[in-house]
């Protein structure tokens, strides 16, 4: 019987140890949104989270929105062929990137970059026993470190989901207009016609979602951190397949609420 329960314990515990996880994560940021709402505001550590989210995700954010939107005509206009449906590649690009492609490439980028750097930052900080001292000076570490990143992240990455947007359907539209024959304007018409009020919102409400749970997870796990380099490359990785993970449940579930009423 050993050879039968044996799996099925490791399956039980890797599923409580989840649960804690996912405890541990909530309790988190329920206190990161309290101390939201209390003095001081560190302006300067805003200002500087805002910088690294933001202004130095652009170039990583418009490279992979302008080659997966003229990737996504390609594959359209070559799925569109087989039925005779190719004139849809406007609409479908448009769609596609602002529902779905724009808000998870960028907050899986987001997590790529930004998570990562926030997690090896903070846990180098406690390593180096930097977090112990900013206590010592009444200084508390999640007011000082955590609440500037996540609104950064709540701030920044719907700016640049929106930017991605645009980006992604322009990379779609230099592509079939130079590459597989539309009408520059008729492009554009079908593009902007069939895209609705709510898609556009959808998918900033998605970034914003996605650039909470990217800043949260890399301050999580920098707190959280263990001891020594290998604490600090641990807390890296998890941080990145947490948010990943995180982000892409978050879709699942905001692209149910938002498209199946």
């Amino acid at each position: 019987m050993n050879f039968v329960l044996s799996p099925l314990a490791a399956l039980g515990a890797a599923f409580l140890n989840m649960l804690a996880a996912l405890g541990r994560i909530s309790i988190y940021a329920f206190s990161t949104l309290r101390h939201m709402f209390k003095r001081p505001f560190y302006l300067r550590e805003l200002g500087t989270a805002i910088l690294n989210v933001g202004w130095l995700s652009l170039p990583v954010v418009g490279l992979t929105a302008v080659f997966t939107g003229g990737a996504l005509a390609l594959q359209i206009y070559a799925g569109g062929a087989r039925f005779n449906a190719e004139a849809v590649v406007p609409q479908i690009v448009a769609i596609g990137m602002v529902r779905e492609l724009g808000p998870v490439l960028v907050g899986l980028m987001i997590a790529a970059r930004v998570t990562s750097s926030i997690a090896a930052e903070i846990a180098t900080m406690k390593v180096t026993e930097q977090i112990d001292a900013l206590v010592t000076l009444s200084t508390h570490p999640m007011q000082y470190l955590t609440v500037p990143r996540v609104l950064a992240g709540l701030i920044c990455v719907p700016v640049l989901v929106g930017v991605g947007d645009v980006i992604g359907i322009l990379g779609g539209y230099l592509v079939a207009t130079g590459t597989l024959g539309f009408n520059s304007s008729t492009y554009l018409i079908n593009t902007f016609d069939f895209l609705e009020a709510r898609d556009v919102f959808s998918s900033l409400a998605k970034g914003a979602v996605f650039g909470g749970i990217a800043t949260l997870m890399g301050c999580y796990y920098g707190m959280n951190s263990g001891r020594g380099a290998q604490g600090v490359g641990a807390a890296t990785k998890g941080s990145v397949e947490a948010a990943a993970i995180l982000i892409l449940a978050a879709n699942f579930v905001l692209t149910g609420v938002f498209f199946s009423l």
